[in-house]
């Protein structure tokens, strides 16, 4: 896997060593930029389910009352 390099603020990187309970500062930013990856999948999935239903909801034909 091809590896980016970037430069970060140590009181920064400090404070997700901390929150993570990481000693490598590689490590806790890396778990930090999964764990919001993962979040993100889980959002979308939870949304495709919700709009998925919806539409079920709008597809059904309607009974029109007269």
């Amino acid at each position: 896997m091809a590896k980016v390099t970037v430069s970060l603020d140590a009181d920064l990187v400090v404070e997700i060593m901390v929150l993570t309970g990481v000693g490598s500062p590689q490590d806790a930013v890396e778990l930090v930029v999964r764990d919001y990856i993962e979040r993100g999948h889980r959002t979308e999935a939870r949304t495709a389910t919700r709009d998925e239903a919806l539409r079920a909801v709008d597809a059904k034909p309607r009974d029109v009352e007269a």
